[in-house]
C-alpha cells in the first residue's frame, strides 16, 4: 500500500508500505480520508523543532473500523466511523504524572515523531478512537484540528461575559472561534485573508478585523469600550502577533499561545505586570474531554464544513501538493487526501 512520506526538509515522496497487522488492543483502521496539518508544512520547511524524519505524515483522520486484534471490547465495531487521538504520552514524565498527558514531555505525534496515517490502513489502541457514525470521513478528520482550538478556549477558561479575540483563522483559530461561539461569549475574529474571516462570521464571531485595511489596536479599542478583549487567542505564531496578544488583551485578561513563534519574540515585560495578565501555552488536546465536545458539536451541524475545506487530493498528488502549498499558502485552510 501507499504511504505519503516527508523524508527530509523540502522533500515527500509516496512509498509502498507492508499492511499492518493489529495487535493485542489493538484495531485495524481503513483510512477513508486524512488531513494536512500546519505542522506539515511547517516540517516540509524546517520549521517545526519536534519533526523527525524520514516519517509518514498524517494525524488528522477519518476512518471505519476493519479488524479487531485480540482483547478489544466488545462495545468495539467493524465498520463503525471514527477519528483518531493521534497523540502518544510516556506516562512517567511530570506533565503525565499530573493527568495532563497533552503536554508530555516526550509526547510523540503521529506523524511528527512516529508514523502517521497518509497510507490506506493504519493500527491505533481502541482506547484512542472517538466513533460517530453520524458525521462524514470529512467531518472526522477535521475533529482533530478543531479539538486543538477547543482545548486554548478551555485554557483561557472562556465564560459567556468574556470578549474572545482570535488571532489567525487558519483551521485551528476557526476551532477556537467556534469554542468560544459554543460557550455564548462575544468573539472577534483577526486575520489578512477576508475568507476565512467570512468562515468566522459563519461560525459565530460577531466583530471581524483584518489588520492590513484596519488599525488593530483601535478597532480593539472600539469594539471593548476602551478595555481590550478579556481572552486573546494566538493562533499564528509570528512574533507580531505574540507582542500584539500582550499589548492589546485587558487587564486582568488570559493571553493563551498555541502557535510556535518562528522567531525569538521580544516583550515589553512591564505589561505582564501591569496588567497583571496571564499568559497561558496550550498544547495539543485532552482527548477524553476535547474530542467528545468537538464531535457533539459537528454532529449539530453547527460547523461549516465544506467551506474550510480547501483542495481534495488523492495520495499521489501529494507531494507537489505539498510543494505547491509550501511556495503559496495564501487562501489555504485544509488540504485532504481522500483514498477512494
Amino acid at each position: 500500500m501507499k504511504a505519503l512520506f516527508l523524508t527530509k526538509v523540502g522533500k515527500s515522496e509516496v512509498h509502498e508500505i507492508e499492511k499492518p497487522i493489529p495487535k493485542s488492543g489493538e484495531v485495524l483502521l481503513k483510512v477513508e480520508i486524512v488531513g494536512f496539518c500546519g505542522g506539515d508544512l511547517n516540517g516540509f520547511k524546517g520549521l517545526f523543532p519536534l519533526q523527525e524524519y524520514p516519517n509518514i505524515l498524517g494525524h488528522e483522520v477519518g476512518a471505519v473500523i476493519e479488524e479487531l486484534g485480540e482483547g478489544v471490547p466488545l462495545h468495539v465495531r467493524i465498520g463503525s466511523k471514527v477519528t483518531l487521538y493521534p497523540y502518544l504520552a510516556c506516562g512517567t514524565c511530570v506533565a503525565c504524572r499530573k493527568s495532563r498527558p497533552n503536554a508530555c514531555k516526550t509526547n510523540k505525534t503521529m506523524g511528527v515523531r512516529r508514523p502517521g496515517a497518509m497510507t490506506r490502513y493504519v493500527c491505533a489502541p481502541w482506547q484512542d478512537l472517538f466513533p460517530s457514525d453520524l458525521l462524514s470521513f470529512r467531518e472526522l478528520a477535521l475533529a482533530e484540528p478543531l479539538t486543538v482550538g477547543f482545548h486554548a478556549v478551555s485554557r483561557g477558561r472562556v465564560e459567556v461575559q468574556d470578549t474572545v479575540a482570535v488571532l489567525g483563522c487558519g483551521i485551528v483559530g476557526l476551532g477556537a472561534v467556534a469554542a468560544a461561539v459554543n460557550r455564548h461569549a462575544t468573539v472577534i475574529a483577526i486575520d489578512l485573508d477576508d475568507a476565512k474571516l467570512e468562515i468566522a462570521q459563519k461560525i459565530g464571531a460577531t466583530k471581524i478585523i483584518n489588520p492590513s485595511r484596519e488599525d488593530l489596536h483601535q478597532r480593539l479599542q472600539e469594539i471593548t469600550n476602551g478595555d481590550g478583549p478579556d481572552v486573546i487567542i494566538e493562533a499564528v505564531g509570528s512574533p507580531s502577533t505574540y507582542r500584539s496578544a500582550v499589548e492589546e488583551v485587558a487587564f486582568l485578561g488570559r493571553v493563551v499561545c498555541i502557535g510556535y513563534a518562528k522567531a525569538p519574540v521580544e516583550f515589553n515585560t512591564s505589561l505582564f505586570v501591569q496588567k497583571e495578565i496571564e499568559i497561558l501555552g496550550s498544547r495539543n488536546c485532552v482527548g477524553k474531554s476535547d474530542f467528545p465536545e468537538v464531535i457533539s458539536y459537528l454532529e449539530a451541524g453547527k460547523f461549516p464544513v465544506e467551506d474550510v475545506i480547501s483542495k481534495v487530493i488523492s495520495i499521489e498528488e501529494g507531494p507537489e501538493t505539498l510543494k505547491s502549498w509550501a511556495e503559496n499558502p495564501q487562501g489555504i485552510i485544509k488540504i485532504m487526501i481522500d483514498f477512494n
